[in-house]
């Protein structure tokens, strides 16, 4: 497949072998009447991946939007087809509070299992975190979740999770990526252990949209600033979370096949790193 082909049926390989979309719709800051429309758009449009949480308080209206859409489609959409994922608000050194929670974000989309549980953050300390992670191993060997990684989790943290040589590895760390903030010393680590990283932010939450350098290669590629931050995501070997709560920008955020970012192009975005973070940046937590 081109390069330049990236869409919404476009996959990524984890290391224990599953597809994951390329491309998903972030739920971050939806509430759960927001969530419940955008991802029936989505859904509509063709996106098949959803990146929901505990601490986003929509699990519930997306699962139940995936539903009621893979009741009714006449396309042939299964689950299997569908790539759900949630997170664990808080770690905890208790490893039964961990296991519930995990089976109350499964019992809460309705969806039978969940695709992909993250760790949400390495808040909480060492114990913590690797006392959550046995818990979300557990569920992955009960069937209640198929792929587990983590989430804003720096260098030593991933490092550490290795060290633990833990039965089941972290497929995923999702931390927030963009040009303006491009993380080169995580990306490296995660490469290092064949974890794929998905991009958070990968708009910079439109902090940036009016940058020169980002005008200028809009222009010149005949695209939205917002494509172009995509395709660069894509470029990189990302897997970006768009979110959007507009029906328009949905589909327009993910059209970005018909164009391919040159390398020159492509070293002039990653050299606009400012350390920029547009939320919270939990990656150097103790």
């Amino acid at each position: 497949m081109s390069s330049t082909n990236f869409s919404l049926a476009s996959k990524v390989k984890l290391s224990n072998g599953k597809l994951m979309p390329q491309i998903q719709l972030g739920l971050y800051m939806m509430s759960g009447r927001e969530a419940k429309a955008a991802v029936r758009w989505a859904l509509a449009a063709g996106y098949r991946g959803f990146d929901s949480a505990q601490m986003y308080r929509n699990e519930r209206e997306a699962g139940q939007a995936i539903r009621e859409f893979l009741s009714n489609n006449t396309e042939g959409v299964t689950r299997a087809d569908i790539f759900y994922t949630s997170k664990l608000a808080s770690n905890s050194t208790s490893y039964q509070t961990v296991r519930r929670s995990i089976r109350q974000s499964v019992e809460a989309c309705g969806l039978g299992y969940i695709d992909l549980f993250l760790l949400h953050s390495p808040y909480g300390g060492p114990e913590a975190r690797l006392t959550s992670w046995k818990a979300l191993e557990d569920a992955i060997e009960e069937g209640e979740v198929k792929s587990g990684g983590v989430s804003n989790y720096g260098v030593r943290h991933i490092e550490e999770l290795i060290a633990s040589k833990p039965r089941i590895a972290p497929t995923v760390n999702q931390i927030e990526v963009h040009p303006f903030n491009t993380q080169t010393d995580i990306r490296a680590a995660c490469a290092k252990y064949g974890i794929v990283v998905e991009a958070y932010a990968p708009l910079a939450r439109a902090m940036r949209m009016r940058h020169p350098t980002i005008v200028e290669l809009s222009k010149k590629y005949s695209c939205t600033p917002a494509q172009l931050l995509v395709r660069w995501s894509l470029q990189h070997g990302l897997v970006p979370l768009p979110k959007s709560a507009k029906r328009e920008r949905l589909l327009e955020n993910v059209q970005v096949g018909g164009f391919e970012i040159s390398d020159t192009d492509m070293e002039k975005m990653d050299g606009l790193d400012e350390k920029l973070v547009t939320d919270w940046d939990p990656t150097d937590a103790p």
